[in-house]
Parts: C-alpha cells; sequence; structure tokens
C-alpha cells in the first residue's frame, strides 16, 4: 500500500514527532518529544507562507513530514526537506513515493520551475532517492551535498 500526502495539522504534526526517533547515523542526541517545542515549531515554521507542509500518511499513520521551503515564485524555484519516523519506514520507497508527490505537486500546483535539495555527506540513502528521482548533483560543501530538479518539458 502507498502513502498520501495529507494536510499538515498541528494534530498530524504532534502524531509525527511523538513517532520520531533520530536516526543515530544522522544525529548525535537522541530526539526527545516535548509538545511546547512542538507548538512552537508548528507556530513558526510550519505555518510561515514561503512554505507548503504536508504529512506523509500510510495507512492512516502520520509517518513523515515533507515540505517545500523558500518558495519564490518569482523565480519560481523552492526547496525539498523530507523527514520519516524511523527506520520502519525507510527502504520501503515510501519517502520515494513522497518525494515524487511533492514534486508533481511543486511543478503542477506551484508552477514552479526547478526545485532543490539537500542530503547531508553520510546520508547515502537520501542522495541515492534524490538521484533515482532524476535529481541532479550541483555541488557540495564542508556538510552538504546539493542537488536541483528541473520541470520536466511538457509534451505537446
Amino acid at each position: 500500500m502507498g502513502i498520501t500526502l495529507e494536510p499538515y495539522t498541528q494534530e498530524r504534526c504532534h502524531a509525527f514527532w511523538r513517532g520520531y526517533t533520530s536516526d543515530p547515523a544522522m544525529w548525535s542526541e537522541p530526539f526527545v518529544y516535548d509538545e511546547q517545542k512542538i507548538n512552537a515549531y508548528y507556530q513558526h515554521t510550519v505555518t510561515q507562507p514561503n512554505r507548503v507542509y504536508f504529512a506523509v500518511c500510510h495507512q492512516g499513520d502520520t509517518i513523515g513530514e515533507i515540505q517545500l521551503k523558500r518558495i519564490n515564485q518569482t523565480k519560481k524555484h523552492a526547496t525539498l526537506s523530507v523527514h520519516l519516523a524511523d527506520d520502519r519506514y525507510k527502504n520501503q520507497g515510501l519517502g520515494t513515493q513522497a518525494i515524487r508527490l511533492m514534486t508533481d505537486y511543486g511543478f503542477a500546483v506551484l508552477d514552479l520551475e526547478m526545485i532543490y535539495a539537500d542530503a547531508v555527506h553520510r546520508n547515502m540513502r537520501s542522495q541515492h532517492v534524490l538521484e533515482k528521482l532524476g535529481f541532479i548533483y550541483t555541488h557540495e560543501d564542508d556538510l552538504l551535498r546539493y542537488y536541483a530538479l528541473r520541470k520536466p518539458e511538457s509534451g505537446a
């Protein structure tokens, strides 16, 4: 069964972060859920006008969050970000499905021409997914590898 992208309500935000387990390969400190911090995160980050958030849902559960951030309608670009709750949902193609749905949304609904993404160097899984979906590696710095996906040409 596949995934869906659903409106990212405050309830879904809490459901995601209550079940979130930080990946030890990515973070040195374990994540500890704090209701007040998640409320602040939702109010100050999720609701920003230059971002579009969705809950990544699988079999009725909120298993992740995905967003297009730094949306620039003048330049027609944005930056993709996705988080899945824990390893139970990885290596099953669920993140790939979520990214595909979000890039389709960005190109079709927001009329973007380019979607950027980045991944920390040690996150080989994210790099692989981005490349599999057609994102092109553009450059890197000390922390991140950067990618870009151009809007597909529409057939005439």
